[in-house]
């Protein structure tokens, strides 16, 4: 009896020193970064290379999990789910934590409540693209375009309300056209067939196109930013003909609600050194990713302001999924 009391007592006493340790100690293992939308986008783009540049940081390796579907919910609902332990954390988007609340009726987690803010990382501008053998060049040759033939043209988007969708709504409300929209589940799968001229148009973030346009392989018409963007300074802002036009996404670090705050801390820290590499920094720059970095505090602040903004925009353009 001695014997089994003395055996349970070592063992509490091991769970107790356990669970700081664990947290001193972390990482002692790969994490996850969960990327909620399919490969090949912009946020699967600025994904992969912060995480690669934190494995560094870090001493472990961070993979990364593309769990695309409903809009980013799937997977941001995924790590709200984990274990609050810092080995599974979300590359959360303006999709995710703003525009996704407002748009359906019932979501799997709380943008605020379920989420633990690490770092808000970049800021991205979208950008409307066509195929190259599309008739119109620009912007003004396009609302003519769309005017001159209502309903025959479409145009492309990650998915159903997704800051790419609702800047394909935006565009049309401002330049009084219509055009149908073909969401996919993802800006990967969409690309591929406006490359390949089965869908003409697409809205889309800049870094996922930026190579095609370099190449030549789609024509970019206008950014959705207010002003052009400083590595495609060729190429208009859509404001130029449409004043006040302005949509953009951004992409933060998540880990689920109660993630003890020294993991949170160790993994902002990461994120900040990631950032401040001036390789990544340069390839940010390549497709105009504004670089950010943010202490928890100031993520959480940015939540709460993007989830007023985007409210009335999504009411506004009727969008709303069950």
């Amino acid at each position: 009896m001695l014997r089994s009391l003395l055996a349970a007592a070592f063992g509490a006493a091991l769970a107790l020193a356990a669970g700081p340790a664990g947290a001193q100690d972390f990482p002692a293992r790969p994490i996850t970064l969960v990327i909620p939308f399919a490969a090949g986008g912009s946020t699967d783009l600025v994904g992969r290379l912060i995480a690669q540049r934190m494995s560094q940081e870090l001493g472990q390796s961070v993979v990364v999990d593309n769990r695309g579907g409903a809009g980013g919910n799937l997977g941001a609902a995924a790590v709200a789910k984990a274990e609050p332990d810092g080995y599974t954390i979300l590359m959360g988007t303006v999709a995710t934590h703003a525009i996704n609340p407002a748009l359906y009726k019932k979501m799997p987690y709380d943008p605020v409540k379920s989420f633990a803010p690490v770092s808000l990382l970049v800021i991205v501008p979208n950008v409307l693209v066509v195929n190259p053998n599309f008739e119109a060049k620009t912007v003004p040759e396009l609302i003519a375009l769309l005017k001159a033939n209502p309903d025959k043209y479409s145009y492309a988007s990650s998915g159903n309300g997704t800051p790419l969708h609702l800047s394909g709504e935006l565009f049309k409300a401002m330049a009084g056209v219509d055009m149908q929209h073909i969401p996919y589940k993802g800006a990967g799968p969409a690309l591929i067939d406006v490359l390949s001229g089965q869908v003409p148009i697409m809205f889309d973030n800049l870094p996922s196109s930026a190579d095609h346009i370099k190449t030549g392989k789609l024509r970019a018409l206008g950014v959705t930013t207010a002003k052009r963007a400083p590595s495609f300074p060729d190429v208009p802002a859509i404001a130029e003909t449409l004043p006040g036009y302005e949509t953009y996404t951004w992409n933060a670090l998540f880990a689920p609600a109660g993630t003890p705050p020294e993991v949170v801390a160790k993994l902002n820290k990461a994120a900040d050194g990631a950032l401040a590499d001036p390789a990544v920094q340069a390839k940010l720059a390549d497709f105009s990713a504004t670089v950010v970095g943010s202490t928890p505090e100031e993520l959480a602040a940015h939540v709460t302001a993007e989830l007023a903004k985007w409210a009335p925009v999504v009411k506004a353009s009727g969008a709303q999924i069950d």
